[in-house]
């Protein structure tokens, strides 16, 4: 069994053969969870990256199809009475 020693920091040195058991190299993060008298640490899962294909469709619309110059002149109407609103030329 392998030991290690807390540092006046609070922190604690994995063995190296624990390390490469894990494959974990330096920059891993850990969620640490304290369990019956004792500690846990588990590397933390990556999340999910997603792709615009993975989101394409995610939302659901009924009309008819729009343009990029739709979706263009949409924003640009929009950013305009944002600005508006904020300059208080609205009133």
């Amino acid at each position: 069994m392998a030991t290690t020693r807390l540092s006046t920091k609070g922190q604690v040195i994995l063995p190296k053969n624990i390390r490469e058991q894990g494959r974990w190299e330096p920059g891993t993060e850990f969620e640490v969870t304290a369990r019956d008298g004792g500690v846990f640490l588990a590397p933390k899962k990556p999340r999910k990256r997603y792709t615009i294909d993975d989101l394409i469709g995610c939302l659901p619309y009924d009309g008819p199809p729009r343009t990029l110059e739709d979706m263009q002149r949409g924003i640009d109407q929009a950013m305009a009475e944002r600005w508006k609103r904020k300059s208080g030329l609205d009133r």
